[in-house]
């Protein structure tokens, strides 16, 4: 029983080793092993290249408050439709969720952040748009500031 451990061991050692890419007589490496069906794949995102979105602060073009982002709306396809931001209001007392079109939000590199999100909606057009409750039709607003509710 010890000696087809040891054989099993020693053959699970030698597959590790062979698939690292390097051969165990210092001869070139070997090709990696095909991908295997089934298996995930591994993609490297460096943290300059992206970032979570969830409770950024929103700055609309003349650099007033939004509000923040609480939440992002997709399609059957999984694209962003609409951003929803917590609007108005002191320390969450008196404030609106409102759907905002993704195309109305900009990502711009900022000195002192990563990023910075834009709005390209004023105060008062954010103001007006009627709020956001979870199952019902969804209003989006758009950047021009006309409604357009959601298929």
């Amino acid at each position: 029983m010890i000696k087809t451990f040891a054989a099993v061991l020693l053959a699970v050692v030698l597959a590790a080793f062979a698939a690292s890419g390097q051969t165990t007589e210092g001869g070139p490496p070997t090709e990696p092993p095909a991908q295997v069906p089934g298996q995930p794949s591994v993609t490297v995102l460096g943290t300059q290249e992206v970032q979570g979105i969830l409770g950024r602060e929103i700055r609309s073009t003349a650099d007033e408050n939004m509000g923040r982002i609480v939440d992002v709306l997709v399609d059957g396809q999984g694209a962003a439709r609409a951003a929803i931001i917590d609007f108005g209001g002191f320390l969450g007392v008196g404030s609106r969720k409102i759907a905002v079109a993704w195309q109305a939000l900009h990502f711009v590199p900022a000195a002192e952040k990563k990023y910075g999100i834009v709005l390209e909606l004023t105060r008062d057009q954010v103001k007006a748009a009627p709020e956001y409750k979870e199952g019902r039709p969804v209003i989006v607003i758009v950047a021009s500031g006309k409604l357009e509710p959601l298929p």
